[in-house]
């Protein structure tokens, strides 16, 4: 099997699940698994509007009124998958919060203390200790003097949901990314760093930097803007900021909108990491870049 057959495949299967992905976002909202009468209306071979038809005609011999046809209720918990559970310590509070924690890495920790096992050497049997007490610790409190890592537990559902968030935005800038800069330069974007050897440009201008005073650059910017984040200790503000990176107002609107907007963003997050890591497999098995995988659509 040759490297452009397995960049094809994971083409496929990357445009596939995001597909997938896109129907359950879409639909995550229908009422899927409420749809027990129409199950058994078509068991016994009966179609919906002639089951209308038999109750109506019923109902008109017992001289009864006839109601109307029931409305669809709106789902108001949607889950990742019909039919299922929502975990106990996901109660849906958050924006794109379907349920989804199989592993139930989210889930509280529960510390239990146990007494010390008997230890007596003239006993035929020493009993073991038993459960004296319990701790439940608060995994999303923030420690105020420690800016690079503020969280108290790593395994806290707050501290997944900011991963989870700011990984979403740089895959969204980093998808897009990818894709303008090879179709205006065309350079794939794997590529770009050995094009870079030869010297820095951008827009076509070149830059008086090397490779080196660019990475101590990137570094001091990008490392001191997350230290400054870290200073924050309010857990809302540390996901959603505002202000500066508000600057149209969008969510200073209606509280409506402003969670309609969050619900967005990490679902556009969520796809573009799944489209990140295509390109990242794509480029691995092919060796070229995205615009060049697609030529055989042509």
């Amino acid at each position: 099997m040759n490297t452009q057959l397995i960049g094809k495949i994971s083409l496929g299967c990357t445009v596939g699940l995001s597909a997938v992905l896109v129907c359950m976002l879409a639909f995550g909202s229908s009422n899927l698994g409420a749809a027990a009468p129409a199950k058994m209306s078509a068991r016994m071979g009966m179609k919906p509007v002639m089951q209308r038809n038999v109750l109506v005609n019923a109902a008109r011999k017992a001289g009864g009124k006839v109601a109307p046809p029931a409305s669809k209720t709106k789902n108001t918990d949607p889950l990742w998958l019909p039919n299922t559970e929502r975990p106990a310590w996901l109660d849906g509070s958050m924006p794109g919060d379907r349920g989804f924690d199989p592993l139930g890495l989210s889930k509280p920790a529960e510390y239990l203390q146990f007494d010390v096992d008997g230890q007596d050497q003239n006993n035929a049997v020493n009993k073991r200790g038993t459960v004296v007490g319990g701790y439940a610790s608060s995994i999303d409190e923030v420690d105020t003097t420690n800016t690079l890592s503020p969280y108290s537990d790593i395994f806290g559902l707050k501290r997944f949901r900011e991963c989870e968030l700011i990984h979403g935005r740089w895959a969204m800038l980093a998808t897009l990314g990818a894709i303008v800069a090879e179709l205006s330069t065309g350079v794939p974007w794997d590529q770009a760093g050995k094009v870079e050897l030869d010297g820095a440009r951008y827009l076509n201008f070149n830059l008086p930097f090397t490779i080196s005073q660019l990475s101590l650059l990137e570094v001091l910017l990008v490392g001191g803007a997350e230290i400054y984040r870290n200073t924050e200790t309010d857990l809302e503000k540390r996901l959603y900021p505002g202000g500066a990176f508000d600057p149209l107002g969008f969510t200073t609107k209606s509280e409506e909108q402003t969670q309609r907007l969050r619900e967005a963003e990490i679902k556009h997050g969520r796809l573009a990491m799944v489209a990140a890591f295509g390109c990242g497999v794509q480029a691995y098995s092919t060796g070229e870049g995205l615009i060049d995988n697609l030529s055989f659509l042509n």
